[in-house]
């Protein structure tokens, strides 16, 4: 059965029975996991397991899990990580102990998602934040220097694919500069686009071989001063040849205030440009049907390219994974453990 180029958001913690029904005409890609949707290990666990009886395969289910700010595990069931600012916080003095955290920070993230079903993590965050910026990157980000966020995302993304899990660059082709939040209004970026090669697009052009990526809501004068790039046919193809990006590209969550209009014509407009995949966050029902109907079945190179996305979430390596918290808890200065 052919797959729906769509990864859906869901209401609640279990599954209605309208979202069954939907989900099983609709057949997704995939699914994706918020604060809503998480309760307890156990629970999360047999939604993940409900999603996929819904499309009749083992689908990718994604979630945000980065670290501080943006962690939907929390405790007291699941590690509170700091955030990778604080973890990148100490690279100029010791760039292997940097390294190392990173890595353990993003294998015992795999851990954790794994055991509950959770196939690929929209992370590691490749935004190079300037002063002046916005707020909503910030400490999320692996630090103010493109080589040094090329250096730590590159220990990043091997923790999650070497546990198992997918990972997702985001925001191609960089929201670092950006001095509104996507969430809320159009982020544009007036820099001089050869002045940008070298500071914000240099880490996605580096990492040009991730598996997947997601798009920023924020227009780009010099690549299209009238659409924002994940609408824009233009900046994508910027994306694919110059920066070279080869992996699947999803869109960032199509409900953001960044873009206006009818769901269906977003969704239309950015698989037409060249977003593999679109994504829509909300969870309800009326916007997911919007959607679907604004959206595609993945075939070509979209297909072949979330087929590759796919094989970064084989089955992890062997892990002690007290062993590496241990390491871990000994290389940060923030954290508690879970309880039990």
């Amino acid at each position: 059965m052919r797959q729906l180029a769509v990864i859906f958001g869901l209401q609640g913690p279990r599954l209605t029975a309208s979202e069954k029904a939907f989900f099983r005409d609709a057949n997704p890609w995939g699914f994706i996991l918020f604060a809503r949707n998480i309760e307890t290990p156990a629970q999360v666990k047999a939604l993940t397991q409900s999603l996929r009886e819904c499309v009749g395969k083992n689908c990718m289910i994604f979630i945000d899990q980065e670290g501080g700010r943006v962690q939907r595990l929390k405790s007291p069931h699941w590690y509170d990580y700091p955030s990778l600012g604080v973890l990148a916080s100490g690279y100029r003095e010791n760039k292997g102990q940097a390294r190392r955290a990173i890595y353990l920070h993003h294998r015992l993230i795999a851990s954790d998602l794994r055991a509950l079903g959770i196939n690929a993590n929209c992370a590691p965050v490749l935004d190079v934040p300037v002063k002046g910026a916005d707020p909503i990157i910030s400490d999320r980000a692996l630090g103010a220097n493109a080589y040094q966020v090329i250096d730590l995302a590159q220990a990043a993304m091997a923790g999650l694919m070497v546990g198992g899990v997918a990972p997702v660059i985001k925001h191609i082709p960089g929201h670092g500069r950006a001095t509104v939040d996507s969430h809320l209004a159009l982020p544009k970026i007036t820099n001089w686009v050869p002045r940008l090669m070298g500071s914000d697009f240099l880490p996605f052009k580096e990492l040009a071989d991730a598996p997947m990526a997601m798009t920023a809501h924020i227009l780009i004068e010099g690549l299209d001063a009238n659409q924002p790039v994940t609408l824009s046919s233009k900046a994508i193809s910027f994306i694919r040849e110059r920066l070279g990006f080869k992996g699947l590209l999803m869109s960032d969550d199509m409900d953001m205030k960044a873009l206006s209009g009818d769901l269906s014509a977003l969704t239309h407009k950015a698989l037409s440009a060249g977003c593999d995949i679109a994504l829509q966050c909300s969870g309800k029902l009326p916007s997911m049907v919007r959607v679907a109907k604004g959206a595609r079945y993945l075939e070509g190179e979209a297909r072949r390219r979330a087929d590759m996305a796919e094989l970064c979430a084989e089955d992890p390596r062997d892990f002690d994974y007290k062993a590496a918290l241990s390491e871990y808890m000994m290389l940060t200065v923030e954290g508690s453990h879970v309880d039990g």
